[in-house]
């Protein structure tokens, strides 16, 4: 289950996503806005972020107009991995060696089909683990107060 949130600026662009995710038969919970009346952000992108922390989803998607707001709000959850994505190298990157569990994307940075190539490279792409879990548990001990070394 794949949770999605936007802002009014993403509204088109979280609409072809759902088709994409549709198309490859995962399921979804739309967490809004549904409209284009300027909203406050944080309130979608929390609600999309603590679903996944809480497991009710497995991954998360957001989109604002820049992905910064989104990827920032959805970063202050206990639990949560969220990288803006601009390219689907990054995208792929992000899964392979961050483990992200959260993808931010920018409604008005790129287009449509940039936008489904990268949301298709997150969902494509296995986390690595290794020498790279030990870096997320490193993430996750800093999330959790304590000194890494």
């Amino acid at each position: 289950m794949i949770a999605i949130a936007c802002d009014h600026a993403a509204i088109e662009l979280k609409e072809e996503i759902k088709r994409l995710l549709t198309e490859r038969g995962l399921e979804y919970t739309d967490f809004g806005t549904n409209d284009t009346a300027s909203c406050h952000y944080p309130v979608f992108g929390a609600q999309a972020a603590q679903a996944v922390a809480d497991g009710r989803c497995d991954r998360g998607i957001v989109i604002c107009g820049t992905g910064i707001g989104m990827s920032l709000v959805a970063n202050k959850v206990k639990g949560i991995r969220c990288a803006l994505c601009s390219d689907p190298y990054s995208a792929r990157m992000t899964r392979a060696h961050n483990d992200a569990n959260m993808l931010a994307l920018g409604a008005r940075v790129i287009g449509v089909e940039l936008a489904k190539m990268i949301v298709e490279a997150w969902l494509d792409t296995p986390f690595e683990g290794g020498r790279h879990q030990t870096r997320v548990d490193m993430i996750t001990a800093i999330e959790n107060g304590e000194t890494i070394e």
